[in-house]
């Protein structure tokens, strides 16, 4: 593949966002079409940069052989269909999280792209950004060691006019609550930092909105590398907070609050040997020019489907955030540790929806 990759956007609610970072990339990408079933919402999300095609037919854009790139932006009921079709049709995908409802179509999905030779990349883009990228820097040169503990909070407010859009809130539009829409983010920024989980311990509930799904969970960790961790979330905050605290043998490294850009946000770096503070500080400055959000998460995708890979978000990374999230939930309904990982024996393999 050569560079522009030529792309197509499902959907203009988050997809809007998607379009203002490729445009931030021009040397690499060209947003060819928005599709929206609004046309008025697209075209509006498109104002202000070259003015892509506008449709309002999902099939024109998929069935567009100068489209290289598939972006779904759609309500996550609507994932795995789309995303399959993309791929049977010789697409690279992108897709917004989450990224399917099972993990039974999460390895459909991946089997079919591996067939395919095409990539199917999930959105994470709170990776990305100084914060992040300093805190990996200093565990890659050996100067955090081993990992102690972790927590995360995911305090955000969602109230009537959020759930006023018919799917939201509902087993059959958004597949999830709090724990699959909301804190999916956060825990993938745990395990991108500490690694796979070995086992966890859930509880949720439904508190806040008169929803279907839940709007509370607590939630604990057992890493494979030994560490533990905690999750506290809930959607009845008074205001949104998104926060990181990791403890390691050689440092603390605490975020700022920011809700949705944690990795953009200003982090504290503390060394437990005051005599390394200053090799600590240096490592921080050097990862300040990191690409944020969404700019980060695409600049990373081209280099992978240009031919340069390495810090892309990969289907084993999906795997793995729907994978946890069938863990959560299996654990919080059966009041029971889930260790991992799951495989295609598991009870909830093919969904954690309730009948």
């Amino acid at each position: 593949m050569t560079a522009p990759i030529r792309v197509a956007i499902l959907g203009a609610g988050i997809g809007a966002q998607h379009l203002t970072a490729y445009r931030a990339l021009p040397d690499r990408f060209e947003v060819l079409t928005l599709c929206d079933r609004e046309r008025d919402r697209a075209a509006q999300a498109a104002a202000g940069g070259a003015m892509p095609t506008i449709e309002t037919d999902l099939d024109a854009a998929l069935d567009d052989p100068s489209v290289d790139l598939i972006d779904i932006c759609l309500p996550p009921a609507l994932h795995f269909q789309i995303a399959k079709r993309a791929l049977e049709a010789g697409k690279h995908v992108v897709c917004e999280k989450p990224l399917v409802g099972s993990l039974r179509e999460v390895d459909e999905l991946a089997d079919l792209a591996q067939a395919r030779a095409r990539v199917l990349a999930p959105v994470f883009q709170y990776r990305y950004g100084p914060g992040l990228a300093a805190l990996k820097a200093l565990i890659a040169k050996g100067l955090a060691g081993k990992p102690f503990i972790a927590s995360l909070e995911t305090h955000w407010n969602r109230g009537a006019d959020y759930y006023a859009v018919p799917w939201r809130g509902t087993w059959e539009g958004e597949n999830g609550g709090a724990i699959l829409g909301h804190a999916i983010h956060g825990h993938d920024l745990l395990c991108y930092v500490l690694g796979p989980v070995a086992r966890v311990s859930a509880s949720i509930s439904t508190r806040v909105n008169p929803i279907e799904t839940e709007d509370c969970g607590a939630v604990q960790f057992a890493m494979e590398s030994g560490a533990l961790a905690t999750s506290s979330i809930t959607l009845g905050a008074a205001d949104n907070t998104t926060r990181l605290r990791f403890c390691f043998e050689g440092l603390t490294a605490e975020s700022g609050s920011l809700p949705y850009t944690p990795a953009e946000d200003t982090w504290r770096f503390l060394a437990r040997d005051p005599d390394r503070q200053g090799e600590v500080d240096a490592i921080v400055a050097s990862a300040s020019t990191a690409k944020a959000g969404f700019v980060g998460f695409f600049s990373a995708l081209a280099d992978s489907l240009l031919g340069a890979p390495g810090d892309e978000v990969t289907v084993q990374d999906g795997r793995r955030s729907i994978e946890l999230v069938t863990a959560i939930y299996r654990s919080a309904r059966g009041g029971v540790p889930v260790d991992l990982p799951l495989g295609g024996d598991d009870p909830a393999y093919g969904g954690w929806q309730p009948v």
